[in-house]
């Protein structure tokens, strides 16, 4: 036996995929194509009645023909009233949980919430976990397991996730794609009739692969048991909550997605912040902040700095920062001379740093070692990487590239920005402060030096000036909440 019933959902031994189809377009086609394809290294069974053989997998026809004790978890991928036999043939078998992503249960009505109420009850009369139903299904990449009945599989990372709505969960998981920051484990709740998103951080908490978590919630049953549990969660590691449902009509949208019963906003927020989670207003947002909380250091201090090769990119995170908990401080006059030392004097002489374009090969990361060191900062935004590289890939792909024989310095631009990237991440790490990186070619041009090397560095790179403030705002509110609640 495992140590939890969540070891048996994020860590099985086998797995069964009950309900497989040969029809590529069923959802039992799609939770096996996905648990092969993830690489899942313990035994996959699925069950069809017919007997086909699935994608190299012979399938039994029902649970009751898999080997005693060769799987923990079946994920239950058949209409809803076949669900009650699928838990007595798998608990038979010593399986013990369940993934059910079958619909048509709380959401659709008064009928589905009583088969639903029946179905747990059985469950905890056969000493199973369920998870779901109405569900997508999990990742848990430390496992190499995507047990899930829709994309993407992301790369392994520091996050988890634990969301209401499973689009949500292949949110995260999309943009942890795009940017190379992963995920660790990842679930959809569904209609959380045994266990919600709580009890999932929690477990998240313990889990020695997750640094940061969010979570999306359309409602809250017990309030102070989610308080709690938060809090819980919080003190342990990093917690970033999206609320559906904050308006009449988001809450009634909630309550036919996943029967969810929306909150009051203000009672909500209220709780967030005295738990010690942060709550972000989108998707967007909350991607950063646990992107951030997942690879950078927490902040000493509010105290702010932004180097910028470019003044506009300067100018709209002064603003953010304005707008924010933060403090762009004065340029300390030692750290002025500093700088005079390595530019041309038409640079900005303060905070924001604007270097003018006036650097040379070594100029950015003489600065961000300078500005990192100084005792006076306790955290950076760095602005304007990857402009070389993408100076590269224009000339790259223009008609004179042959012919003018621009590789060599196209490979000089390209290997500029991957050390500036490095030696953001290397003086983050050496100076225990975070240094946060922004550049819109993190989105459009994914694949540029700067950002690439950024990610292979395990770290974020924000697609803007002002979504890294934000970013570090939260940072800092959390570190605060911690020194004020933990000492």
């Amino acid at each position: 036996m495992r140590s939890t019933p969540f070891d048996l959902l994020f860590n099985p031994r086998g797995i069964v995929v009950a309900g497989a189809s040969t029809h590529p377009g069923k959802f039992g086609f799609v939770a096996l194509h996905n648990v092969l394809a993830g690489g899942f290294s313990g035994r996959v069974f699925a069950t069809n009645p017919e007997k086909p053989t699935i994608l190299g997998v012979e399938a039994l026809a029902s649970v009751d023909e898999v080997p005693q004790g060769a799987a923990d978890l079946v994920m239950v991928c058949t209409p809803p009233q076949a669900c009650p036999d699928i838990l007595r043939s798998a608990a038979e078998r010593g399986i013990g949980a369940a993934f059910i992503t079958s619909g048509g249960f709380r959401e659709s009505g008064a009928g589905g919430a009583q088969a639903e109420e029946r179905l747990i009850e059985l469950a905890h009369s056969l000493g199973m976990v369920v998870a779901g139903p109405n569900g997508q299904g999990l990742i848990s990449t430390p496992a190499q397991l995507a047990a899930q009945i829709v994309a993407p599989i992301p790369p392994p990372g520091p996050i988890a996730v634990a969301s209401q709505s499973g689009n949500l969960v292949s949110a995260f998981m999309n943009y942890a794609a795009q940017s190379g920051v992963g995920i660790s484990r990842a679930v959809s709740a569904g209609n959380a009739a045994m266990v919600g998103v709580v009890d999932y951080l929690g477990w998240f908490s313990e889990d020695p692969f997750t640094k940061a978590m969010a979570a999306y919630v359309e409602g809250v049953d017990d309030g102070p048991r989610f308080a709690a549990a938060i809090r819980e969660a919080a003190e342990s590691k990093p917690v970033v909550l999206v609320k559906g449902g904050t308006t009449p009509r988001g809450a009634q949208a909630a309550a036919s997605h996943t029967g969810a019963l929306a909150t009051d906003d203000r009672v909500f927020d209220g709780m967030v912040r005295q738990s010690g989670a942060v709550r972000a207003a989108t998707i967007e947002e909350a991607y950063d902040a646990v992107a951030a909380f997942a690879t950078q250091p927490l902040p000493a201090g509010p105290r702010t700095l932004v180097l910028s090769s470019a003044g506009g990119w300067g100018v709209i995170a002064a603003d953010a920062v304005s707008n924010s908990n933060l403090e762009l401080i004065p340029l300390p006059a030692d750290l002025e001379a500093a700088i005079d030392g390595l530019v041309p004097p038409r640079w900005s002489r303060g905070n924001p740093i604007d270097l003018a374009g006036g650097e040379s090969r070594d100029t950015i990361p003489q600065a961000i070692n300078l500005v990192a060191d100084h005792p006076e900062i306790d955290a950076v935004i760095y602005l304007g990487m990857g402009i070389q590289a993408n100076t590269a890939s224009h000339l790259r792909s223009g008609p004179f590239f042959k012919s003018a024989d621009l590789a060599r310095i196209c490979e000089y631009h390209e290997r500029q920005d991957g050390r500036f990237a490095q030696a953001a991440a290397e003086a983050s790490s050496r100076t225990g402060k975070p240094i946060l990186a922004a550049t819109e070619l993190a989105v459009t041009q994914p694949g540029n030096a700067g950002p690439a090397t950024m990610g292979a560095e395990g770290h974020y790179c924000f697609p803007s000036a002002d979504r890294a403030v934000r970013a570090l705002h939260h940072l800092w509110w959390h570190a605060r909440w911690r020194k004020r609640h933990l000492g």
